[in-house]
Formats: C-alpha cells, sequence, structure tokens
C-alpha cells in the first residue's frame, strides 16, 4: 500500500502586483501553499497554524520575525505557572499574565508594595547592573496561602533610570505546608520517645503501651487525619507479625497469620520483608491486600525501623478509595521510625527491672559480705571462750547459721536469672488455699515456666509445665486442673484459644493468662475477659502477685 507523504506548508506574504502570484504557482506543485497580501493577514495566519516555510519581501522580513517572536513570548507568558506581572513607578500593575490575574486581590496589592520598596533600595546601590539588584520577597495571603515574589527592575535604554517593575510570583503554598507537616510530625515523633520516668514509674506494661497507642493515635488524627492503624512486630523466633498496638481495625484481623514474607503474606508481610512502603489505591483490585478494616478501601503501609533493621510494620488504613498519596507516605514513614524507637524504649524500660534489680543484688552483697564474715569469725572465737557455757554456746551457733542463712538468701536473689519473678525459697509452706491443687503453667520461656512452677510447689501444689499452646491443650484435654496460667503468644495455639479447651474441659478451672510487654496479638485478654478470665498478669511481675491473684481465683466470689 501506498502511502501519500504530507505535503509541506507556505505561508507567502505577497503585496498585489509583485511576483508572488508566480511563486505560488511553482510552489504549488510540491506544496500547500497560502497567500496572504498584508502583514496583518499573515500574523492572523500564523495563529491558525503552523507552516513549514514563511516567504515575503525583505523590507517585510523583519517587522514579521519580530511580531512572531513577540507572539511566542505572549503565549509562553500566558501558559507559564507562575504569575507575571509589570508594575509602574506609583505601584500600578500596566500588564499581567492570566496566573497573575488569578491570584487573590491582597496579593497583588503586596506585590505592588514589594516594587515600591525595591525602587527605595534601587538608588542607594549605584553603579551596579538592574538584574543584579532583583529583590526576593515571601508573601502570605488569605486561606493559608504563600508565595515567593521576585522583583526586577527595568531601565530605560542607555540609562541607569528605573522604568519599571517585573514580577514574577511562585505559588509556594504546598511545599510550605508539606514542610509545617514535616515540622510537625518531627516534633510528634521527639514527643513520642520523650517518655516521663516518674509517671512511667507507676505504671505497668499495659498502661504504658495504652499511653503510646493513644499518643500514636492523636498523631495520626491531628496530622495525617487517619483514625485506623495496627502496629505489628515481627516476632524473633516465628517470623510472625504480632499485632501490639491497634484502634480501629476490624476482629478478623487478629486471626490472620501474617509473617515476614514478600509471597503470600499480605501487603504487611510484603513490607516487613522488603523494608518498602506500600500504597494500596484500592483493596478490591489488590491481591496483596488482607482485610484489616472491615470497610477498607485503601491502605498504606510502612516499614518500622530501628537502627536501619525492620522491625515490624505500621499499617493505616481508610474506608475511601485512593486515600493516600506520596505525601502520606513519607509523613507515616518519618512517624514509624518514631514509633520503633518508642516501642524499643518501653521493651529497655521492661528488661531494665531485672537488670536493676541484679545490680542491687550484687551490690548489696558486696557491701554486706564482708560485716557478715565478720560476724562468724567473732561467734567462732567466742565460742571457744564459753566452753562449758552450753546456752552461749548455743546461742553462738545460732548466730552462725542465721548469718549464713542471709548470705545465701542473698546470693539467691543475685544469682536469680528470670528476673521476672521474685526470689523464693525451696522451703515447704503450709497454705489451706493453695495446697494440693493441681496446676498447669503453660510458656515457651523456660525459665519463665521453672520458676512459677517451683513457687507453687513451694506451696505443696503438684505443676505440670507446657512449652507451647498444643502441648498445653493436650494436657488440659487429659488431665483436670485447678488452675491453668497461660502466656498469651506461644507457638501453635494462643492464649485464648489454652483458655477456650481449660474452660470447656472444666467449667470450673480458673485461668491466669500473662502477657509482656503489652502483647496481645490476638486479643486474647479481651475476648477472655468477656468470658469470665480470673486474672492478667503484665511480666515482669511479683511472686506476691502471682500469690495473689491465685488465691483470688480460688476463692468463693462473694453474692
Amino acid at each position: 500500500m501506498n502511502v501519500t507523504a504530507a505535503r509541506p506548508k507556505v505561508l507567502l506574504l505577497s503585496k498585489p502586483g509583485s511576483r508572488g502570484a508566480a511563486i505560488a504557482s511553482r510552489l504549488g506543485e510540491d506544496a500547500e501553499v497560502r497567500v496572504v497580501d498584508s502583514f496583518a493577514d499573515a500574523m492572523s495566519a500564523l495563529k491558525d497554524a503552523q507552516y513549514d516555510l514563511i516567504i515575503s519581501d525583505q523590507s517585510d522580513f523583519m517587522a514579521l520575525e519580530r511580531n512572531i517572536v513577540e507572539q511566542q513570548a505572549t503565549m509562553i507568558l500566558n501558559t507559564i505557572g507562575q504569575g507575571v506581572c509589570i508594575v509602574d513607578l506609583h505601584g500600578k500593575v500596566v500588564w499581567s499574565n492570566p496566573k497573575m490575574q488569578s491570584y487573590p486581590e491582597e496579593l497583588i496589592t503586596q506585590v505592588s508594595d514589594c516594587c515600591l520598596r525595591t525602587l527605595s533600595q534601587f538608588t542607594r546601590e549605584p553603579g551596579r547592573p538592574a538584574h543584579a539588584r532583583a529583590r526576593r520577597f515571601s508573601l502570605t495571603a488569605a486561606s493559608d496561602q504563600y508565595f515567593e515574589v521576585t522583583v526586577t527592575p527595568i531601565v530605560a535604554n542607555g540609562t541607569d533610570e528605573i522604568a519599571q517593575f517585573t514580577a514574577v510570583i511562585w505559588d509556594v503554598t504546598h511545599s510550605r505546608r508539606l514542610q509545617k507537616k514535616l515540622d510537625a510530625i518531627d516534633l510528634a515523633g521527639r514527643e513520642l520517645v520523650q517518655l516521663d520516668a516518674e509517671a512511667l514509674a507507676g505504671m505497668d506494661v499495659e498502661d504504658r503501651v495504652e499511653l503510646l497507642e493513644q499518643k500514636i493515635l492523636r498523631y495520626m488524627r491531628d496530622l495525617l487525619h487517619f483514625d485506623n492503624f495496627a502496629v505489628l512486630l515481627i516476632d524473633k523466633k516465628t517470623n510472625r507479625l504480632e499485632i501490639v498496638l491497634q484502634h480501629g481495625m476490624s476482629p478478623k484481623s487478629q486471626d490472620l497469620d501474617i509473617f515476614a514474607s514478600a509471597e503470600n503474606n499480605g501487603i504487611s508481610g510484603f513490607v516487613a520483608a522488603t523494608g518498602r512502603s506500600y500504597i494500596c489505591h484500592d483493596t478490591s483490585k489488590d491481591p496483596r491486600y488482607l482485610q484489616g478494616l472491615e470497610s477498607a478501601k485503601s491502605s498504606l503501609t510502612v516499614p518500622l525501623r530501628l537502627n536501619d533493621k525492620v522491625i515490624g510494620v505500621f499499617d493505616i488504613e481508610s474506608d475511601m478509595l485512593a486515600a493516600f498519596n506520596e505525601d502520606d507516605r513519607q509523613f507515616a514513614e518519618i512517624l514509624g521510625r518514631s514509633i520503633a524507637l518508642a516501642l524499643h524504649m518501653l521493651d529497655l524500660l521492661t528488661i531494665e527491672r531485672y537488670e536493676l534489680r541484679g545490680r542491687i543484688a550484687d551490690d548489696v552483697i558486696d557491701e554486706i559480705s564482708g560485716p557478715l564474715n565478720d560476724i562468724i569469725t567473732e561467734a567462732a572465737t567466742l565460742k571457744d571462750e564459753y566452753i562449758g557455757h552450753d546456752p552461749v554456746r548455743h546461742a553462738l551457733n545460732n548466730i552462725i547459721d542465721n548469718v549464713a542463712k542471709i548470705k545465701t538468701k542473698v546470693k539467691g536473689v543475685c544469682s536469680s536469672t528470670g528476673g521476672i519473678l521474685g526470689a523464693h525459697c525451696d522451703d515447704l509452706v503450709a497454705d489451706p488455699i493453695l495446697s494440693r491443687k493441681r496446676i498447669l503453667v503453660a510458656d515457651d520461656e523456660e525459665i519463665i515456666r521453672e520458676t512459677i512452677a517451683g513457687v507453687f510447689k513451694k506451696y505443696g501444689c503438684a505443676v505440670d509445665v507446657a512449652t507451647e499452646g498444643a502441648t498445653a491443650i493436650q494436657k488440659i484435654q487429659g488431665n483436670h486442673y485447678d488452675l491453668v496460667l497461660s502466656d498469651i503468644k506461644m507457638p501453635q495455639k494462643n492464649g485464648y484459644e489454652v483458655y477456650a479447651a481449660a474452660r470447656e474441659a472444666n467449667p470450673n478451672c480458673a485461668v491466669i493468662l500473662m502477657t509482656g510487654f503489652g502483647y496481645d496479638p490476638n486479643h486474647s485478654i479481651v475476648r477472655a475477659r468477656k468470658e469470665g478470665l480470673n486474672a492478667v498478669l503484665f511480666k515482669p511481675f511479683k511472686v506476691e502477685q502471682l500469690l495473689e491473684e491465685a488465691r483470688k481465683a480460688f476463692s468463693p466470689v462473694a453474692t
């Protein structure tokens, strides 16, 4: 198939009586020629179409070229994104492009004032070229709009006298608002990690996490204008993403098994594995999306980074389509770093309890070892001087024995490896409420299992232990227990499932759930409390707390 090439277009400006007709006839064989006989018609033709060749008399060519340049300059000034105007020496705007005309009247007045201020400064700097004496101004208009203005003097030809001013105005509202928001989020992040040690001292772990959750919610509403979020941390042992903070999410999201993997683990798993933020503009069309908010139509998920290591994800959801943009992603990433640091600091505060007690015990040992040894030495010396005085020797022996017990007790506290519970002795203690009770302790931390088991064995209880949830449920189904103590976060089965199995096997079985650092990934505590959970213990807890809750669980409720 033959394709005919487009014929070139030629504009011929030819006055009547010239050779224009002959030229047009000759060019017409190979080109599409338009003939005009006046300068005005030529300019009109150039506005209507694009031409490959323009032919005119030499006398008309310079004027035609100048007008073409002016036409192109006018077109550029009328279409650029900045406002441009010319202002006379009295501050009157003598010309402006359409963009300038769209600005508020109060802004145009401010631009005129800037030109007059530049005029007063111009006279103080003789000898400098006009363009070097341009001035930059920052202006604000109503509705929180921000502008940058550059005013440049225009001097008369051949003189240094100002004739007019040009002003170019940039609308910088978006960048200014963006910077203000970034500053506000930076401030919020610093406030988030400024934990008041005195205020936190009287809080347990649950209260501390709730305080952090409320702070995050407030910043989300005030700065990002979203209400629904979840903070998930990566479990180092299982690589599973556990929900530690959340607001407004569906209960169904608590039952999802999500791991830090780029495939088949939803958006959160992908972000946790890759460290890349993810904007889901339409949840119904994104195969990676797993339900968080029941009515969610879009979501934003960013990694939580601590020292450049991904420790979890920050998931925000909206019931509007395409609710998130790149600015929101940037804001969420900044806030996410502060959330990660705040969570880390809470974790350190929890661990600090263990370490602090150990340091105190070490200090006590160092301080009392010398005096205790002196007491034993002096008592032994006195025994030799009171040979034959049996009551005195007997009293001195008791002193020596008691001092030795003191040293043993203090060493026991110091060598306690768990830090979760207080020290306990091995002597059997009579307790009518606890004695002969059968107890199951389920926790994947060996030190916690063994420490709790040791406490109850001291009170005459029969204690079984389970290292994870499935084993705990098997033991519950095969034995009769009076009390089950279970951590809420274990491999295979969670705390609520252990609670439900215990109540199904024995409706009178008391159940106490345990958690560290406020973790409640499956809302085990909330669900179990609605069904009659006896108590919750937040690690680290003291022996007295453990025994008090156990006794309450065994005691009948007064009616």
